[in-house]
């Protein structure tokens, strides 16, 4: 076979397989909701390479999310804190920039595939692909009596409990390290849980009773939910977590992440129960 015959069929095969993709998700995409169809489109495409970018998928998702979809309290705190957190560095600025931003994109990634996951595993009648701890969350998105609050702490749950310590270790996959407790990265990760326990109590205040045209909820409910879920606590034991992980291989290693993942989701349930 020739050259131009070899590359002829890479060409074509790569393009077979291109609208093979493309069908399959158009005929997932015919299976759901206008609103979830257009979900899935903005998070199967979305590929930030910036915080910037982050924020402004952020920002699509939010613009079609009715305020009757649990998803999108979640979507808008982590929105708030993002921005808060990109606008508030440590004094002196962060001792290793380009591993946090890195981490901060990383860390979003795992949030926008587990939307596309979710609505593509929803279309096909459920999908193992889908983490529990996020299951936890996509069920009770339409269901009522649940307040705004919960649904943003939810989220927030199976994104830092499931997610953070994946991220942390593709971040030092992508940069070549390995950074411990007494490392300039460990110092920033340690300053932005600072941050995040003086920015979350206000934004979550503003989602009970700040968001205009939703109806005010009760805000004492910000001080019991914080009080059950930490999110410094949270993030230590991700840091702990993805030390723990970077030991393991094979099987061993799924059943540490099956047991982290089965417990996030019971977590993830009882912060939605009525309260």
């Amino acid at each position: 076979m020739s050259a131009r015959m070899g590359r002829g069929v890479v060409l074509s095969t790569m393009m077979s397989r291109a609208m093979t993709s493309c069908t399959r998700i158009n005929r997932t995409m015919a299976t759901l909701s206008s609103t979830d169809a257009q979900l899935l489109e903005i998070a199967s495409n979305a590929a930030p390479g910036s915080i910037a970018d982050v924020a402004a998928v952020m920002e699509s998702i939010d613009a079609i999310l009715p305020g009757s979809d649990g998803l999108k309290w979640f979507n808008q705190l982590y929105l708030m804190v993002t921005q808060q957190v990109d606008l508030q560095p440590q004094a002196g600025g962060w001792k290793d920039p380009a591993w946090l931003t890195r981490l901060d994109v990383v860390f979003a990634g795992f949030y926008f595939s587990a939307i596309a996951d979710g609505l593509s595993g929803s279309a096909k009648g459920g999908s193992a692909k889908t983490a529990n701890a996020w299951d936890a969350l996509f069920e009770a998105r339409n269901r009522a009596g649940i307040d705004r609050i919960q649904f943003a702490l939810a989220g927030m749950n199976a994104h830092i409990n499931h997610d953070l310590a994946l991220a942390l270790l593709q971040t030092d996959d992508d940069l070549g390290l390995a950074p411990g407790i007494d490392s300039p990265e460990h110092d920033d990760y340690e300053s932005v849980n600072g941050l995040l326990e003086k920015v979350l109590p206000a934004a979550l205040t503003f989602l009970a009773n700040g968001v205009l045209g939703e109806l005010a909820q009760d805000t004492g409910n910000v001080g019991r939910l914080l009080a059950i879920w930490d999110v410094s606590a949270a993030r230590d034991l991700a840091w702990g977590f993805a030390d723990h992980l970077r030991n393991l291989t094979g099987v061993d290693r799924d059943v540490a992440l099956d047991a982290q993942d089965q417990l996030t989701g019971v977590i993830g349930r009882a912060l939605l129960l009525p309260i």
